[in-house]
């Protein structure tokens, strides 16, 4: 499969954001490459595991953003987030029974956060730089306990 390349169009604009879809980027193509250069299951399921877990703590991030923006949505893209993360779920299961999921698992992710950036995520974003503008320590206060995101 090609690499997942990244490009301007993608970028939101918030730039905490923006490195964080640029990091999931990054583990989509180590997935991809995991598939291509015959990993061991050990490696994929950690490399797996660990793409998860970021994006999950993205995912609560970016929430947490929405929330104290007071964006009028935010419920509603926390279920699309709650989707995803059942979705992935379901590949991890599936890799867990033996199944060899690494290449739908990519193309998933590919289409999926390619989309989830240009339609649900470009929704939030005046709501978010606005906030951000009066809430100018925002990042800083949230860096202990999102600290995954910022290492």
């Amino acid at each position: 499969m090609a690499k997942f390349m990244w490009t301007e169009q993608l970028n939101i604009g918030i730039e905490v954001i923006d490195q964080q879809h640029r990091r999931i980027v990054e583990y989509i193509n180590q997935l991809d490459d995991a598939r291509s250069n015959n990993l061991s299951r050990e490696e994929i399921r950690w490399l797996i595991n660990d793409l998860v877990d970021y994006t999950i703590s993205h995912f609560a991030f970016e929430e947490s953003m929405q929330e104290e923006a007071k964006y009028p949505f935010f419920k509603s893209h926390k279920k699309v987030h709650d989707l995803f993360a059942q979705r992935v779920g379901e590949f991890q299961a599936k890799f867990e029974q033996g199944e060899d999921v690494t290449k739908g698992l990519n193309s998933m992710l590919v289409t999926w956060l390619f989309n989830h950036i240009k339609r649900d995520d470009a929704d939030y974003v005046e709501t978010v730089k606005a906030h951000l503008q009066r809430q100018t320590d925002f990042v800083e206060k949230k860096k202990g306990f999102f600290a995954r995101l910022f290492n």
